[in-house]
């Protein structure tokens, strides 16, 4: 069992994913980070990449695909929280997404490309 991440890892680690995007989910012991694609094909294949990683780490996102946003939380459900699979797959995740926009104000409304051609 994966073990929640101690006050000085938490310390240490986070600020750093803070600065790429990632942010608190409101109550619970997650992260989360919303990235903006150029298109549908660009965030499929970002989550493909993705998922070959998850799948070597045995750690999956809660994620959600609309056109060319993927919105993605990390938390550890073993263990109720954060963990260090949490941390080294958000670190895949930011190598990966090197093209994208990210939305850091997660109060804003998430729009995708195509709801932004019809008006929003």
């Amino acid at each position: 069992m994966n073990a929640k991440l101690d006050e000085a890892t938490r310390a240490d680690r986070l600020p750093a994913l803070d600065e790429t995007g990632w942010g608190a989910v409101e109550g619970r012991d997650a992260i989360r980070k919303v990235m903006k694609f150029k298109n549908f094909s660009e965030a499929w294949g970002f989550m493909n990449r993705v998922a070959l990683a998850a799948e070597k780490l045995n750690h999956h996102p809660e994620w959600r695909n609309v056109y060319n946003i993927v919105d993605v939380t990390l938390t550890t459900h073993d263990c109720g929280g954060l963990s260090a699979l949490d941390l080294d797959l958000a670190a895949r995740i930011d190598a990966m997404s090197a093209g994208a926009t990210v939305q850091t104000d997660h109060a804003l409304p998430i729009l995708s490309l195509c709801q932004i051609r019809a008006g929003g």
